[in-house]
Parts: C-alpha cells; structure tokens; sequence
C-alpha cells in the first residue's frame, strides 16, 4: 500500500491516488494530523497550496504531525516521493538538500515541459533509461530549485531538456534524491501523465518504478518470513 498525504490545501492527493490505483497499486490517503502512518510501502506527499503557502511553500506543512512519521520512516529507509509542494515539503523539513524559490519568470507556469533521465538505478526511476526523454506537466509559481553547494552530482534523477526549464532552476534540475536514494523529490507532475487521453503517459514511468520498488520489498518481506 502506498500512503499519500492530505494537507489543508493539497488539490493533487486524490489525483495521485487515481493515478497509483490505475498503475495498479493499493493507495490511501492519510490526513496530515496524524501521528503515526498505516503499513505503507510508500509515501506520496502530493502537490497543491499545503497551508495556503503562507510564509513560503511547504513552510507550515513540515511542522504537521504527520511529518514526524514520515521523517522516521525515510530514517528507515521509507520510500517518500514528493511532487511539486511535495518536493518543498521535503526541502524545508531537511529530507531533500536546495530549496524551492519563486520562478524566475515570477509567473505561474502551467505546461508540458520535456526531461531528461539523468539516473534510472534509482526506486523511482527504474522504468526508465537513461537519458530518456519525459514529457510531463509543470504547474508552479516557486519551482526553481537551487542546490547547496555540496549537492552530489549522482542525487541529480531529472533534468529539464536544453531549453525547456520553466522556472530557472539551476543547472536544469528538476528532480533529486537523498543520499541514501529513498526520498525524492520533483516539480513536474507524474500523476498527471498516466494516461494518454491528457498527451502523455510518460508519468507512469516514474509512479511505476515506485510501486515496483514497493511490491519487490513486500516480496523480500514475505521470503524473509516476517510478512505474512
């Protein structure tokens, strides 16, 4: 089962359970004043305004009950994934490196943008090939992403193509990992390309690759004897 977050604002978490039950996965949604997560395999923070945006994105959501779980079940190893506000969310609670600004157009942006797969050995890209080109849809208005300057070049998974970056993010980057390669985060919206009637399905790549990384640990669970 994959668990995905609901904050005050949120307007993509029933969008990403729709998209995780088409690709065939058990999804639930979890409320952001809970304490504690159900048995997960998997955590989606979704995109939207969590909190209204107040203060800056993701600001006030980091300090939600629920982050508490999640922050100890990626200090587990826990496979967490955040689209958009969720790639800010994870910023701000220090579970990703960088931070999210304003766009440098400091407009919203709403559009197909195309990537480039820089890594596929990781849970959330193992679809894919590399540099393998993506189209998936961006909508933001603080999606420019600008690293620390010790950022590792292999926690960079996805690149906006040569000129396509929608929001000025440094070096094009439109998605990292942890250095332990369990959280990840990215501005473009997988949950929004899973079906071909919207343009693309290249989003079912990413989301894929996490739910077979979650249905090959419950496998090893089972093999090991402590799942039953």
């Amino acid at each position: 089962m994959i668990a995905v977050v609901t904050f005050p604002g949120s307007n993509d978490d029933r969008d990403a359970v729709a998209a995780l039950e088409l690709l065939g996965a058990e999804a639930r949604r979890v409320w952001h004043g809970d304490e504690e997560l159900p048995a997960a395999g998997a955590v989606v923070l979704p995109g939207g305004f969590s909190y209204g945006d107040y203060l800056r994105c993701g600001a006030i959501a980091r300090f939600a009950p629920v982050m508490r779980a999640i922050k100890a079940f990626a200090e587990r190893g826990g496979l967490v994934l955040g689209i958009c506000n969720g790639f800010q969310i994870l910023c701000e609670a220090g579970l990703l490196p960088g931070v999210l600004r304003p766009n440098a157009s400091l407009s919203f942006v709403c559009r197909d943008v195309e990537l480039v797969v820089e890594r596929a050995d990781t849970p959330f890209t193992s679809r894919c090939a590399p540099d393998q080109r993506l189209v998936i849809p961006v909508k933001h208005g603080e999606g420019c992403y600008i690293p620390p300057p010790d950022l590792h070049p292999e926690q960079v998974v996805l690149r906006y193509a040569t000129g396509a970056n929608p929001n000025g993010s440094v070096d094009g980057i439109a998605g990292v990992v942890s250095e332990a390669g369990n959280v990840m985060g990215l501005m473009p919206h997988p949950e929004h390309a899973v079906d071909a009637l919207v343009g693309s399905t290249d989003g079912a790549l990413v989301l894929g690759s996490l739910i077979d990384a979650v249905r090959s640990h419950t496998e090893d669970l089972r093999q090991l004897g402590t799942l039953a």
